[in-house]
């Protein structure tokens, strides 16, 4: 952390209120938490053109990163992917060298970075929290936009802690619920995790189902889900397939990912299309990752079964074979003689 002043340039988080033309300044509660946490004392620059020449040149580095990284605007799928890619600019950024100055960025922080104080020990938590209610649709409004939270809590009073790039939903110390934040207003983001228990009551609502969209659009509902959900529909019918799909949904709650999808693949191939075949096939999964010794591929036309499996280790029978050969004697007699029948 930087020792003694810092200079800022009149951040609406922190300023509630400019006061005049000179430098005091009524702040907000949170910034004074924030400073406090820190133990930095602020200095603001003056507002207008007389200000003009206290930034520095922090507003002109800030401009030529933009221009470099930012025009045109990247394309990413995330905001967690657009910050990768900051850090790794920053990083490359650390080579460069300003005009002919003899050091680098990098080279020049070295010197710089003993002067500095050492963080807090404890991180300060810089989201807003705001009470609120959950919906009928299990949902929260936060900051112009709908996020999902388990069903059982609808009609529940839940907080919302709200940072830059995610929020999060807390049922009193408990969080039920995290998303990232949606860039458009009137956006939703919806998990279906949230909503299995509902749609095991009501199947027929899946296949429309936005959560369901949201899922396929973030790769967590795969093609073999679908293809595993063809196949239970074809199978037993659109209504009982589709509850045995969100049967192998709540699996995922107790089974890594990418062991269940492992197990959707040999449960598909030889039609056992139940929640306990999928679960068996995945636990295989598991633990053939966890064997250091290499696993031999199983044979795509059949699953080993539980009884095969425990004769594996049972110890060798070495008894001979049974004969029946003490049995051959009664087949040397004949066959028995007619009962003479009475006058």
């Amino acid at each position: 952390m930087p020792r003694g002043k810092v200079r800022y340039d009149n951040l609406k988080a922190a300023v509630a209120k400019v006061i005049g033309f000179a430098r005091e300044r009524k702040e907000s509660a949170r910034w004074l938490a924030f400073r406090e946490h820190y133990g930095v004392d602020s200095f603001y620059c003056r507002p207008g053109l007389v200000g003009a020449h206290e930034k520095g040149g922090v507003e002109g580095d800030i401009g030529r990163f933009r221009r470099n990284h930012f025009v045109p605007v990247p394309e990413v799928g995330s905001l967690a992917e657009l910050n990768t890619l900051v850090e790794r600019w920053d990083e490359e950024d650390e080579a460069r060298r300003i005009r002919t100055r003899p050091r680098t960025v990098g080279e020049y922080f070295a010197v710089e970075q003993p002067l500095l104080a050492p963080l807090p020990t404890e991180p300060f938590d810089a989201g807003q929290a705001i009470e609120t209610r959950v919906d009928r649709h299990s949902r929260v409004w936060a900051r112009a936009g709908f996020y999902s939270v388990p069903a059982r809590y609808i009609e529940r009073r839940v907080r919302i802690v709200l940072h830059a790039n995610e929020l999060a939903v807390y049922d009193g110390a408990t969080e039920i619920a995290r998303h990232e934040r949606l860039v458009a207003k009137a956006g939703e983001r919806l998990e279906l995790d949230h909503y299995l228990e509902t749609l095991l009551r009501k199947p027929g609502a899946l296949p429309g189902a936005t959560a369901l969209e949201q899922a396929r659009q973030a790769g967590r509902f795969t093609p073999i889900h679908d293809a595993w959900w063809s196949a239970a529909r074809k199978a037993r019918g659109d209504k009982d397939g589709t509850k045995a799909l969100i049967e192998v949904l709540l699996l995922h709650r107790r089974i890594p990912h990418e062991h269940l999808v492992a197990g959707l693949a040999p449960s598909l191939r030889v039609g056992a299309l139940t929640a306990d075949a999928v679960a068996l096939e995945a636990r295989k999964a598991a633990e053939s990752d966890d064997d250091s010794t290499p696993v031999q591929p199983q044979e795509p036309s059949c699953v080993a079964s539980l009884t095969q499996r425990r004769l594996a280790h049972l110890p060798p029978d070495l008894r001979p074979l049974p004969s029946p050969a003490a049995y051959d004697q009664l087949l040397h007699h004949g066959p028995a003689a007619p009962k003479e029948s009475l006058p």
